[in-house]
């Protein structure tokens, strides 16, 4: 074979390797994808696209970052002991607000936290917390040491209203604080038994008008010195209709 019929099968050799290449190439992309990886990217995704409840840890036991002083003014002093925050005894109240109203859900969440009253005789916990676009508060020991409740619901304070219960409190033993925020069901336990269930239907929500330096959220005691620890918001699910 002469050098140009050499040429010319060289040539046409080329043509046809490089027709083919796209069909090959188009082949390989065919080629089914990892099952393993497929099933990974799936998994890291909820299946109704919603975004991830939170899980908020209010207090590190550590200092008062997040929180500052509500200033009701006769307030006792708060300090940071082994872990806990402490609210010293006040003329009347003490207590401390959460300064980021915009990272606070305003329905569908929890807080749980470990308190006790560390002396006196009133309210250790009274927390105040957002429901929607109100606030209200759930007191603890107040009255006197046994009163239990929501303040307020059309109105009337926790020792008057259909959230009212009585419970003894012994000082410097921990209890566990639950409290639930639905859209319409406001929930209370201490040691895991419910103390309250309200409706909040056709309820008037809102707060004793000393407490609003605690909104949105605050916690405050009653001529009583109170520890706090494991203080934690978690969002939840809402309620199947």
């Amino acid at each position: 074979m002469n050098f140009q019929k050499r040429f010319e099968w060289a040539a046409w050799c080329w043509l046809l390797l490089s027709l083919s290449q796209p069909a090959i190439l188009q082949a390989e992309d065919k080629k089914p994808t990892d099952k393993s990886s497929t099933e990974k990217k799936s998994a890291e995704k909820k299946p109704d696209g919603k975004a991830k409840l939170r899980e908020i840890k209010l207090f590190n036991g550590k200092n008062l970052d997040g929180w500052k002083s509500s200033e009701f003014g006769g307030d006792g002093e708060i300090t940071i002991d082994e872990g806990s925050l402490i609210l010293d005894m006040g003329n009347d109240l003490t207590g401390v607000t959460w300064k980021d109203a915009k990272v606070l859900p305003k329905f569908n969440y929890e807080i749980t936290l470990d308190a006790q009253r560390v002396d006196g005789s009133d309210f250790f916990c009274g927390l105040t917390f957002p429901i929607k676009d109100d606030p209200c508060s759930l007191i603890l020991g107040g009255w006197g040491g046994t009163v239990c409740g929501l303040s307020s619901l059309n109105f009337r304070d926790a020792s008057e209203n259909e959230t009212t219960t009585f419970r003894d409190f012994k000082n410097r033993q921990w209890y566990k604080i639950r409290l639930r925020v639905l859209e319409k069901k406001i929930t209370a336990w201490v040691d895991d038994k419910e103390i309250l269930d309200a409706d909040l239907t056709d309820q008037k929500i809102g707060i004793r008008n000393e407490v609003e330096p605690s909104k949105p959220l605050g916690f405050c005691t009653y001529r009583t010195k109170a520890a706090l620890k494991n203080i934690v918001l978690k969002e939840i699910e809402p309620p199947k209709k």
